[in-house]
């Protein structure tokens, strides 16, 4: 089904209002000094309304704090939001900085395709960014491997319980400084691979950045947890890859081709579609198709796979030590594949952080 929605009116100008509880600089130094992931939040927040009526409109700059919801509102009944997750980081002449920002906003406008929910143009996401960066750019820390967590969100705030697409909906973006993932060096990964749960289906909400996705995974995590992993693994249909809780998956053959498990049930990694870029510059064959746990497991047995590794935006790339499943593991102990990842992630990092050439044009200034 299409819905035709209002787009942004050209004439929209920003509210900034201060925040008079706003941390010291004292405050905020021992904040960025041990931020931990999601533990602290800036000084302010983006909050953009739109109706069915009106459009996108009253874009302002608030204090962060708690959002207003009538208990009718339409995310706490039918679970009608979508999110995205990125970074700023700060380089070494301190301007401020984010990667490939117009993918993420693109990917927030295919998900709230999905959910029913008005699409925010992309000159606007970034627009939004931009604003809170020009209030609360101090919280970018600027030590190695830190960023600012940045959070845009979307959910339909209309009181009213009518199974329908929402006619009130609220766009927010929220900032929490991020402290270096892997403090003592990356490590390997051991994942558990899940074969009681499905985390999407075909025709489903798997490639929308949707906060169900994650509820549904929230549970086979645990099981992971209890398993002695530190992530999940999905199948679809029982037999082909899928994703891990968070992050997409490579897979490392023995001629240096890289193979990623492509289905309209996967949401479209920016950090692996870079990650695999990068190794594309490089000369390594990538091919996206899909995948299943026996071409893995057979391709192990023979060394025709060498390795696996998952990338997202939190750890970028890790390497995956040890696949553990209740009848059987898969274990990668060589260190070839782990190189290439670490390589990989060092580039990338590298780009992100202003030390290494951009050159695909990636990185977008967020404090000009």
């Amino acid at each position: 089904m299409t819905i035709d929605l209002p787009l942004a009116r050209p004439d929209l100008t920003w509210a900034v209002t201060t925040n008079d509880n706003a941390k010291s600089a004292e405050e905020r130094d021992a904040i960025l000094a041990d931020p931990g992931f999601g533990n602290h939040f800036t000084d302010h927040m983006v909050d953009v309304c739109w109706s069915a009526r009106g459009g996108w409109h009253r874009p302002r700059v608030s204090p962060y704090g708690p959002i207003p919801l009538d208990p009718a509102a339409a995310v706490l009944h039918y679970a009608q939001e979508v999110f995205e997750g990125m970074k700023a980081y700060r380089h070494g002449d301190g301007s401020i900085w984010t990667f490939r920002p117009y993918e993420n906003a693109a990917r927030m406008q295919r998900s709230a395709r999905r959910m029913a929910l008005p699409e925010l143009p992309s000159d606007y996401f970034i627009d939004s960014l931009k604003q809170l960066i020009a209030v609360d750019g101090a919280w970018v820390p600027s030590a190695d491997g830190t960023s600012l967590y940045l959070r845009p969100f979307m959910f339909a705030k209309e009181a009213f319980l009518g199974v329908r697409p929402a006619q009130k909906v609220g766009y927010y973006v929220i900032a929490s400084p991020a402290g270096a993932y892997f403090t003592g060096g990356v490590q390997p990964v051991n994942i558990w691979l899940s074969t009681d749960y499905a985390r999407a289906g075909k025709g489903g909400t798997g490639a929308a950045k949707t906060g169900g996705n994650y509820a549904s995974s929230l549970l086979p995590q645990a099981e992971a947890y209890e398993k002695g992993c530190q992530q999940v693994l999905f199948l679809d249909e029982g037999e082909y890859l899928e994703e891990l809780g968070g992050m997409n998956i490579v897979l490392v053959r023995r001629d240096g081709t890289l193979v990623t498990p492509e289905s309209d049930t996967i949401l479209e990694g920016i950090t692996r579609d870079s990650i695999l870029q990068l190794a594309s510059d490089r000369g390594h064959t990538v091919e996206r198709r899909r995948v299943t746990i026996t071409e893995w497991r057979d391709g192990v047995a023979s060394s025709e796979i060498v390795g696996a590794f998952a990338c997202g935006t939190a750890a970028v790339v890790v390497p995956i030590g040890r696949l553990l499943a209740e009848d059987f593991e898969i274990v990668h102990s060589g260190p070839a594949a782990d190189e290439l990842a670490l390589s990989l992630r060092a580039e990338l990092t590298g780009i992100q952080y202003g030390r290494v050439e951009d050159r695909h044009g990636w990185m977008q200034r967020l404090d000009a």
